[in-house]
């Protein structure tokens, strides 16, 4: 979920390798491509090549590379990488990315990785990145997404309770926005991922972005074109930014920051921060997943994916194990603000806010994965910027997204 880049990293911890194999030497090579999860650069500069150097010191016959990519371009770089087989032996995705490269036989079952911890990692960050019952990703961070509000202007607004449920959110929309303060400060901008503004509508009145069988979509029933509604009910109010439909999540220098809008629905603990550095802690709240039908809370495991192309699978197993110890990813939450996915460590330092965003993780739902999902959502969102645009009412809109997503399934493409 973070997006900030990592400028000059690679440089600093390794120098990027053409292929994964041999160093040369009696050595195993073992290349592992990380992403900006740490987003202190020095931080992550100083972490990872700590961990590089310590994991080297207790094993000498490996030849360990971290080298630190940016988020831009990720996609397109792992697919490559797994096609023309070299550039990494690891490499850390997410659940809406693996389905794919598993359907494409690109990548190595893991489950013998995880086998002798099994019962100490969270339930969900293993099924999440489980394809056809088998186990693609050895997780080492959980993200956990939750609602972040400015109690100020819920108080002023005469709203004595923050809203913990949809019905309750449309409620009190017309008190703040008698305040010209709207009280969603919802991101429509179509890069914005649906899994931080529109799918946790979803979600929560029940609906699924696919039918069970993955063969079409699923978001234009009943419960997508409520929770659609439920947007463009609130825009009527004033319970939405005016720009909502083309404003992004950020917090800093937006409209939640500057108290123009009362609550962000999906964000990250460390918006959270951000948050707090612009009007206070003692003014934010962080609160359980709004429900509706039910309470589900974006989130997801980030996974150590091994590389069927791997010449040094051993090696890098071992690698994995040790990146996945309690130790190592205790280290990693304190450094990243996420958090482990292990039910068996303890973060030191954490903060307040981290623990009041760790009670959403029971709720945590990785979203509806599919070889196809990242697609589906470029097809959906800017239909759901129509409907806020007022060019498109809800049905409307969700009908023609779902009549070029069926289109995009049937496609071999």
């Amino acid at each position: 979920m973070k997006k900030t880049a990592a400028v000059g990293v690679v440089a600093a911890l390794s120098l990027a390798v053409a292929g994964c194999g041999s160093s040369g030497s009696d050595k195993s090579a073992v290349t592992l491509w990380m992403y900006p999860v740490i987003g202190d650069q020095a931080k992550s500069q100083a972490f990872w090549g700590k961990v590089e150097k310590d994991f080297e010191a207790a094993n000498p016959k490996i030849d360990v590379k971290i080298d630190l990519q940016p988020w831009e371009g990720r996609q397109e770089k792992v697919t490559t990488a797994l096609v023309s087989k070299k550039g990494f032996d690891l490499v850390v995705l997410g659940p809406d990315q693996i389905p794919q490269y598993a359907q494409q036989g690109t990548i190595e079952a893991v489950d013998d990785i995880v086998a002798p911890a099994k019962a100490s990692y969270l339930p969900a960050s293993l099924s999440a990145l489980t394809v056809d019952g088998k186990l693609y990703g050895v997780p080492i961070y959980q993200t956990i997404t939750a609602p972040i509000y400015n109690k100020k202007l819920f108080a002023e607004a005469g709203v004595e309770k923050v809203p913990e449920t949809l019905t309750e959110l449309k409620e009190a929309a017309p008190k703040l926005a008698a305040k010209k303060v709207a009280i969603l400060d919802y991101p429509g901008k179509p890069d914005v991922s649906l899994n931080q503004s529109f799918y946790p509508f979803l979600w929560a009145n029940g609906g699924t972005v696919f039918s069970a069988d993955g063969k079409s979509v699923a978001f234009n029933g009943p419960e997508g074109v409520a929770s659609l509604q439920l947007l463009l009910d609130l825009k009527a109010v004033g319970g939405l930014p005016e720009n909502t439909a083309s404003k992004g999540n950020d917090i800093e220098g937006g409209p939640l920051a500057g108290g123009k809008t009362a609550m962000y629905h999906a964000a990250t603990a460390g918006q959270a921060d951000q948050l707090a550095a612009a009007i206070g802690a003692e003014n934010v709240g962080i609160g359980l997943p709004l429900e509706g039908t039910k309470r589900v809370a974006f989130g997801i495991p980030g996974g150590l994916v091994l590389a069927k192309h791997s010449e040094n699978k051993d090696a890098a197993k071992k690698f994995a194990t040790y990146l996945a110890s309690p130790e190592v990813t205790a280290q990693l939450s304190k450094e990243s603000g996420f958090f482990p996915a292990r039910t068996d460590v303890t973060v030191p330092g954490q903060s307040e806010s981290s623990k009041a965003f760790a009670k959403s993780l029971e709720f945590a739902f990785p979203g509806d994965t599919h070889p196809k999902a990242r697609q589906v959502m470029g097809v959906l969102a800017p239909h759901i910027q129509a409907a806020l645009l007022g060019k498109e009412d809800a049905k409307t809109a969700l009908d023609a997204a779902a009549k070029e997503a069926t289109q995009l399934l049937s496609s071999g493409g």
